[in-house]
C-alpha cells in the first residue's frame, strides 16, 4: 500500500468523522429511530391497527451525512394476517394466504393465495376485488389491495416507488407483510456465510430468528406485475449493517456519494437506476472475502477500491447477485446493459486514476475538506456539523412524537360514543396499563410517558372549558391534573395553565406564569410542531444543538423544546375569544382545500409558543391596566411580525399575524390590522381566520 493511500485514508477518516460518520452520532441515530418506532408501534396499538413499524435504510443505520440527504423508510407490517408456506402453517381464525411460485414466477417473487379461516382449505370464489382467480382457479391477493387506499386517502399528493408510497421525496412508507418461516432461498445463504469472513457466527444466530417480509411490487414487466409480492430481508439486512465497524461503515457513505455524484453521469437511460442498495451489496461481498484486519483506519481507500472492484466484477458478469436472497440479479429491471457498461469504464477510470475523484465530491465538501491544509480546515466547522445531527434529530423525534399525539387527539373528538373527557380518561388509563406492562420496552415507556403527561393537559384544560363554560367553580382535583402535565416541555402546557387564568379573570396569576415561561424561554429553546408542516427557514438553535450533544435523555430535551400550543373545540373557554375563529377557519369550500396531515388539526387553534407568550403578556397587562408592559409585548410581537428571519422559523405564521392584527386592533389600529391580516392571506389565502377579521373590519368601517 502506498504512502499516499495511507496519508488519504486518515485524512478522509478524519474528514468524514467531522461530517457525522462516526460512532458517537451513529449511536445517536440508532438510538433516536429506536425510540421512533417504539412511539408508532404504540401509538398504532391504541388506535386499534395490529401493526408493527420498522426503520430501515440510511437514517437508522447511521450510513448518511447532511449533505446526501437521504430519506427516511418506515415499513409496517400487518400482524393480523398470517402468512403460510406451508400448510402447517395455517391458523384457525385468522386471515391466512399462502405463498405460491410457479415455474415461471420471477425469483425473489410469490403469490399469495386466500386460503379460508374455519379450515384449511383453498378459498375457490370471492367477488371482492382485491381479488384475482388464475386459471388454476386459485384466488389471489392483489400488490393493489394495499396500495389503492393509500392512493385514494392521499390523492394528488401520492407518490409510488416500487413497494413504497409517500406524500413526499423525503420519507417512503411500505406495507408489508410478515413471514416467520425461513425460506429455502435464504436458507442456503446460512451455508455459504460459513466460509467467509464475515458475518461472525453470533450475527447469523441472530438472523435465523428475523424471517423476511412481502412487500407489495411485482417483477417490472411480469405479465402478473399486480398479483406478486416480492420477499425482501430488511431485518437481516439491518441486523448486518448495526454489526458494522467505522471502516466499513465510511467506506458505504463515500460509495453512496461517489453514486450520488460521479455514477449518475453514466446512466443516460431514463428507465435506468444505480442505486445504494447496489453498492451497500458490493460492501457486503467484500466484507465477506476480505479478512478483518484489512478494515482498518489507514487502509480506508484500499478498502474503497476491494468495493468498487466488486462492482466491476459484477458490471463485467453483467449480473449483481442479491447477498442474502440465491438466484436475484438486482441489475435486472434497473440498469441496461449499455449503462452498465458505461459505469464500468467509469469506475475503472476512478481506480486507475488513484481514486483522485474523492477531491472533486461535492457532498458535504468532502472533495475541499480533503484537500484543504491543516490552517485551512477552521472554514469547514466540525463541531457544528455533529452538533446540528443531534439537535435535528432531537427535534424531529419529538414532531413524531407530537404527531401521534394529535392523532390520538383526532380520534378522540370524532368519537361518537363518548365526550372528548371519557375518550380521553380512558385513553390515559390504556397508556398507562400499557407502560407497566411485561412486554414494554423502555422505548415504549418513554413515549408513554411524553404521551400521558400531553394528555392528561389537554384533560384538564377540557375539564376547565366545561367549567368556565357554565360558571362552575374548578374542582379540586384540577390543580392535581395541571400539576403532572406542566413539564411536558418548557411553555406550552404552562401557557394554557396561564391562558385558563386569563379566562376566568385572575390575571396576576396568569401574568406570574407568563412571566416564569419568559424567564425559561433563552436562547437555547427550540420550537416544536407536530402538525407536519416545516418552517420555511428549516434552522435550529445553535445552543439547542449543543445542549443536544450532552443531554439526550426525553426528560433533559423537554427542558429547552416549546410545543406549539394546541386548543381543540372543547378547550375553546381555556382560550381568548379571538382564537376560537381559527376553530373555525374555513370559508367556502376551504375543507376541500386541506391536505392529508392538515385534516387532523386544522379544525383546532394552534399557535406558536413564544408569540403566543406575547400576545397573552398583551392581553393580559392591558387587562391589568399596566400600559409600559402591555407595549413591550406589543412592540415584541410587532417585531416577529416584521421581520422576515423571525416569521420563516414558524410553524404558523398566519395565526401569528392574526394574533398581531388583533392586538392593533385593541391599540386603534384598524388599517393597520387589515394591512396585518392581508399579509396572512399572503401566506395561506385558504383556510385562514383572517379571511373572517378583514371581512368583520371592513364591515365595521363601512357602518362608519
Amino acid at each position: 500500500m502506498s504512502t499516499f493511500f495511507r496519508h488519504l485514508s486518515e485524512v478522509l477518516y478524519n474528514v468524514l468523522e467531522c461530517v457525522g460518520v462516526n460512532p458517537w452520532v451513529v449511536e445517536r441515530r440508532r438510538h433516536t429511530f429506536s425510540h421512533r418506532e417504539a412511539a408508532k408501534d404504540v401509538n398504532d396499538h391504541q388506535e386499534g391497527f395490529d401493526m408493527t413499524n420498522f426503520y430501515f435504510g440510511s437514517q437508522t443505520e447511521g450510513t448518511t451525512t447532511p449533505g446526501l440527504q437521504s430519506d427516511t423508510d418506515l415499513l409496517f407490517t400487518q400482524n393480523d394476517i398470517n402468512i403460510m408456506y406451508t400448510w402447517d402453517d395455517w391458523q384457525q381464525g385468522k386471515f391466512n394466504l399462502l405463498m405460491v411460485r410457479e415455474e415461471d414466477t420471477p425469483p425473489q417473487h410469490y403469490l399469495l393465495q386466500k386460503i379460508r379461516s374455519d379450515i384449511p382449505k383453498p378459498v375457490t370464489h370471492t367477488d371482492d376485488p382485491d381479488y384475482v382467480t388464475d386459471s388454476h382457479g386459485r384466488v389471489l391477493y392483489s400488490n393493489m389491495a394495499i396500495v389503492r387506499p393509500v392512493a385514494s386517502a392521499w390523492g394528488n399528493n401520492h407518490l409510488r416507488h416500487g413497494p413504497s408510497n409517500s406524500t413526499s421525496e423525503k420519507w417512503d412508507f411500505v406495507a408489508s407483510f410478515h413471514c416467520t418461516t425461513l425460506l429455502p432461498e435464504i436458507m442456503s445463504w446460512f451455508t455459504k456465510m460459513q466460509h467467509g469472513y464475515w458475518p461472525s457466527q453470533e450475527t447469523l444466530e441472530a438472523a435465523r430468528r428475523c424471517g423476511c417480509f412481502l412487500v407489495p411490487v411485482g417483477y417490472p414487466g411480469s405479465p402478473y406485475e399486480d398479483i406478486e409480492w416480492r420477499i425482501t430481508p430488511n431485518l437481516i439486512e439491518r441486523l448486518l449493517m448495526f454489526s458494522l465497524k467505522m471502516v466499513p461503515i465510511k467506506c458505504l457513505v463515500v460509495l453512496k456519494m461517489l453514486k450520488k455524484q460521479e455514477f449518475l453521469k453514466y446512466i443516460h437511460c431514463k428507465n435506468c437506476k444505480f442505486t445504494t442498495f447496489h453498492c451497500k451489496t458490493a460492501l457486503f461481498f467484500t466484507l465477506n472475502r476480505t479478512p478483518p484486519t484489512e478494515w482498518t483506519k489507514c487502509r480506508l481507500i484500499e478498502c474503497i477500491v476491494k468495493c468498487l472492484k466488486t462492482l466491476l466484477e459484477f458490471l463485467n458478469q453483467g449480473v449483481c447477485p442479491h447477498f442474502i436472497i440465491e438466484g436475484v440479479d438486482l441489475f435486472d429491471g434497473k440498469l441496461c446493459r449499455q449503462c452498465q457498461l458505461r459505469l464500468k469504464r467509469a469506475i475503472g477510470g476512478m481506480i486507475q486514476d488513484d481514486m483522485h475523484v474523492l477531491f472533486h465530491l461535492e457532498s458535504d465538501d468532502l472533495g475541499q475538506r480533503l484537500a484543504a491544509l491543516p490552517h485551512e480546515l477552521r472554514r469547514y466547522p466540525s463541531d457544528d456539523v455533529n452538533t446540528g445531527i443531534c439537535g435535528r434529530l432531537a427535534r424531529d423525534m419529538f414532531e413524531q412524537y407530537l404527531k401521534y399525539v394529535r392523532i390520538v387527539c383526532s380520534r378522540l373528538c370524532n368519537n361518537e360514543e363518548d365526550d372528548v373527557y371519557t375518550s380521553l380518561h380512558n385513553k390515559i388509563t390504556l397508556l398507562k396499563d400499557l407502560s407497566v406492562n411485561a412486554q414494554a420496552t423502555q422505548y415504549d415507556k418513554k413515549y408513554i410517558k411524553f404521551a400521558v403527561k400531553t394528555l392528561i393537559s389537554v384533560k384538564a384544560s377540557v375539564t376547565s372549558s366545561v367549567c368556565i363554560q357554565h360558571g362552575q367553580p374548578l374542582p379540586q382535583d384540577i390543580w392535581q391534573l395541571y400539576g403532572e402535565s406542566l413539564d411536558t416541555d418548557v411553555a406550552s402546557s404552562k401557557l394554557k395553565l396561564a391562558s385558563m387564568h386569563y379566562c376566568q379573570g385572575e390575571l396576576w396569576r396568569a401574568a406570574y406564569l407568563l412571566n416564569e415561561v419568559e424567564f425559561d424561554f433563552d436562547d437555547s429553546v427550540q420550537p416544536v410542531c407536530g402538525c407536519g408542516k416545516t418552517p420555511y427557514k428549516d434552522e435550529l438553535s445553535k445552543a439547542f444543538c449543543e445542549y443536544t450533544v450532552q443531554n439526550d435523555s426525553h426528560e433533559q430535551l423537554t427542558k429547552k423544546l416549546a410545543l406549539c400550543v394546541r386548543f381543540l373545540r372543547e378547550e375553546k373557554f381555556c382560550a381568548p375569544r379571538f382564537l376560537w375563529c381559527e376553530m373555525y377557519r374555513a370559508v367556502g369550500d376551504d375543507v376541500d382545500h386541506r391536505s392529508f396531515a392538515e385534516r387532523e388539526w386544522m379544525d383546532w387553534a394552534e399557535v406558536d409558543a413564544k408569540p403566543f407568550l406575547l400576545y397573552l403578556q398583551f392581553l393580559t397587562y392591558r387587562g391589568l391596566g399596566v400600559p409600559h408592559r402591555q407595549l413591550e409585548a406589543f412592540h415584541r410581537l410587532r417585531d416577529i411580525v416584521t421581520s422576515v428571519d423571525k416569521l420563516n422559523q414558524l410553524y404558523h405564521a398566519e395565526t401569528v399575524k392574526n394574533l398581531f392584527g388583533h392586538c392593533c386592533e385593541l391599540e386603534g389600529k384598524v388599517q393597520v390590522a387589515i394591512h396585518v391580516y392581508e399579509c396572512s392571506l399572503e401566506d395561506r389565502p385558504r383556510n385562514n381566520a383572517a379571511n373572517w377579521h378583514k371581512q368583520r373590519l371592513r364591515q365595521l368601517l363601512n357602518n362608519y
